[in-house]
């Protein structure tokens, strides 16, 4: 039996026959509609007094009737059988409008949303006559033709929270509504000519402003909350838009909502999730990035309702991760991270893997497919947690045996980006990769270095050792996984926090990076704040920072400034350090 949709509250038998009818008719495949498929739609709208939508694909088939207007009736994004920005989706919809009036702007909204090949509404006069043969007629007053318009013709609105982050335009939808039309004013229209056409321009504008196709299209969403300062937030969407681009996508378009908490279905509120639909089929998007964690059932909400890939905070970080990691060691571990974040979220990720239960249809031979896709993962994380048991004994004997040594060592830290990798190369010639990105590092690399020891003109030998960067919620997980890194911060004598005095919001990473480094298992040793790049930074910003640390050290790791009074107080540091163990 054909399924209707929408509001079926108080209908008849006979006018759920009358709607399931409808799914039997058939429409030229080069007309939008017929007078008599219009008029019977009409007829039917008029007996249930409710708006009646028909969907038509370009065979001419009715593939979904809906009891609704068309925006309580449209298709699911992910249910469309073709998305994209440079196309339409190959649906027409016809509506019937109690009232009459033009298309509204939710009936159009909801057409681009769908990138239908048209909207046609239905104005009925509440009467009508039955005509010799049975044929319904005389319900229609007037229609009207909408379609949408290329990017090239729509103008450009601000929207009243628009960020500061990237592109701060929101893209107002346009489209074209025709004059009242008769209805066979409106049968001599040709669909495909139509489409055609509009297609041709949405792929000329589509490749004019495409970006690298290897790239992932990047649309963010940033929600404040109460508890953040606009400051706070902002600063969140900057570093998300590095964070993106450190992975490798391109960031379009930021869209923001303030709410005071988050909605627990979709994060944000109904209508900012129609604006990212909108946004996300005007734009081109294929992946929405979220400016904080989201729960498995979050995700999936969202993504029925938008259409396309939706991913959060830590799934970029974690991207980045597989990327940067060399090391057995480091690989292993983010490994180990990505399949426990994605163990709680397979549930969702396609129709075959989201039938766990009892049920009609759920039973058979063997296992569901998610059950052994879980047991899968489950067995995997297993034996990687071995492995780094394993590894992680390896680099504790190598460990004991430099201390046994008795060479002192220090443990480079810092937020993300600060410039370790950078001074490590000018303190020691190591020739570790440096970048002006986020992460551009992790796995740790340890190198010797002379500093000055004594009264006299004594040198000592000392490891200093790179880690991972740090930053603003490190995930859990990572925590966890990233034990190799952060085992040499707690086993080092002490510790260098450096700090990128160049970044507006210097004061929140040194108390990024002091949080994570009090939740470790072990207490690290004494810590030397070394403010870097000193040369970017303004003199008000370091006159604050010679206030509030007056035992820090000013240096420029890549203009080689105030390397030889660091290797001094390193000294002292260290000297310090060992007295005190």
């Amino acid at each position: 039996m054909e399924t209707i949709f929408g509001n079926l509250q108080g209908l008849k038998s006979s006018q759920l026959k009358q709607l399931q009818r409808l799914y039997h008719q058939r429409i030229p495949g080069d007309r939008i509609t017929t007078p008599e498929f219009s008029q019977r739609l009409a007829a039917i709208s008029t007996e249930v007094n409710q708006p009646v939508c028909a969907y038509i694909n370009r065979r001419g088939q009715v593939i979904r009737v809906g009891v609704g207007t068309p925006r309580q009736t449209q298709i699911p994004p992910l249910e469309l059988p073709r998305y994209g920005a440079e196309r339409l989706s190959g649906i027409r919809c016809i509506a019937t409008h109690l009232k009459p009036e033009p298309p509204n702007e939710a009936a159009l909204t909801a057409m681009a949303l769908q990138r239908l090949d048209a909207l046609v509404v239905l104005n009925i006069s509440g009467t009508g006559f039955t005509r010799r043969g049975g044929g319904s007629t005389g319900y229609v007053k007037e229609a009207y033709l909408a379609h949408l318009t290329p990017q090239e013709s729509r103008t450009l609105i601000t929207s009243p929270a628009a960020p500061k982050v990237g592109e701060s335009q929101i893209q107002s939808p346009s489209w074209n509504i025709s004059p009242p039309l008769g209805l066979d004013d409106l049968a001599d229209q040709d669909l495909v000519n139509l489409v055609e056409n509009l297609e041709a321009e949405f792929q000329r504008e589509f490749v004019a402003q495409e970006v690298d196709a290897d790239h992932d299209r990047v649309l963010i969403v940033g929600l404040m909350t109460s508890e953040m300062t606009p400051l706070q937030f902002q600063d969140n969407l900057l570093e998300l838009a590095r964070l993106v681009d450190t992975a490798g996508g391109d960031v379009l378009q930021t869209i923001q909502q303030k709410r005071s908490r988050i909605h627990p279905q979709t994060v944000v509120g109904e209508g900012k999730v129609q604006e990212i639909a909108l946004t996300a089929q005007t734009l081109g998007v294929n992946l929405v990035v979220f400016d904080r964690d989201l729960s498995p059932s979050q995700v999936r909400n969202l993504e029925m309702q938008i259409g396309i890939r939706v991913v959060d905070r830590t799934e970029v970080i974690l991207d980045i991760f597989a990327q940067r990691a060399q090391s057995r060691a480091g690989k292993l571990q983010v490994e180990l991270a990505q399949l426990e974040y994605m163990q709680p979220r397979l549930a969702g990720r396609g129709r075959t893997m989201s039938r766990l239960g009892g049920g009609i249809g759920t039973r058979g031979p063997g296992e569901t497919k998610l059950e052994t896709e879980r047991r899968a993962i489950g067995q995997r994380i297993s034996r990687l947690q071995k492995e780094v048991d394993q590894l992680q004994a390896h680099r504790s004997r190598l460990r004991q045996r430099r201390q046994h040594q008795e060479v002192p060592s220090v443990a480079l830290v810092g937020y993300t980006n600060a410039g370790k990798s950078t001074l490590l190369n000018a303190l020691t010639n190591a020739e570790v990769y440096t970048a002006d990105q986020l992460f551009a590092t992790l796995d740790p690399t340890t190198r010797r270095l002379v500093i000055p020891h004594g009264e006299a003109d004594e040198h000592q030998e000392i490891l200093i050792t790179d880690t991972v960067g740090f930053i603003h919620e490190l995930p859990v997980s990572l925590m966890d996984a990233f034990r190799a890194t952060l085992e040499e911060v707690t086993e080092a004598d002490a510790l260098l926090h450096l700090v990128d005095l160049s970044h507006p919001a210097w004061l929140r990473h040194i108390r990024s990076v002091r949080e994570i480094l009090a939740q470790m298992p072990i207490t690290p040793g004494p810590a030397l704040v070394v403010f870097n790049k000193i040369d970017q930074a303004d003199s008000e910003t370091l006159a604050l920072a010679r206030e509030e640390f007056p035992l820090a050290v000013f240096i420029s790791a890549s203009q080689r400034l105030g390397l030889e009074t660091l290797r001094h107080r390193l000294a002292q540091l260290i000297e310090y350090a060992v007295d005190c163990g």
